[in-house]
């Protein structure tokens, strides 16, 4: 079975390529921290996949969470502290899993690659 972590990040904010890696890794780390041993364990034996994704407003962000908080995959959504490019409380990132690929794939895979 393969598991993957899918980070899926708002294009239309325009942050730096340093902004957009940190906000990143917080949603990654963030939903880690949320999930159940045994899929930390099976993904991590996998070696860890992650993919990073984009979407083009806040409402397709949240609309996504709610779609896999529905389907019970571990949700993470990050509000930036505002100490830099954008205002406290934006919304930026949304991740989801680490949990079996399939599962994500049916939410995420028609979102294209951050690019």
């Amino acid at each position: 079975m393969e598991y993957k972590q899918v980070i899926v990040v708002r294009k239309d904010l325009n942050l730096s390529i340093g902004k957009t890696a940190v906000q990143v890794a917080h949603a990654s780390v963030a939903a880690y921290a949320k999930t159940g041993k045994l899929i930390k364990d099976k993904w991590e034996q996998e070696g860890a996949k992650k993919v990073v994704l984009q979407v083009d407003s806040e409402n397709e962000l949240k609309t996504l969470q709610q779609k896999a908080k529905h389907r019970g995959l571990t949700t993470v959504l990050i509000k930036d502290a505002g100490l830099t490019e954008i205002p406290p409380g934006t919304i930026t990132a949304l991740a989801i899993g680490p949990e079996k690929s399939e599962l994500i794939d049916k939410l995420t895979g028609n979102l294209p690659l951050l690019s």
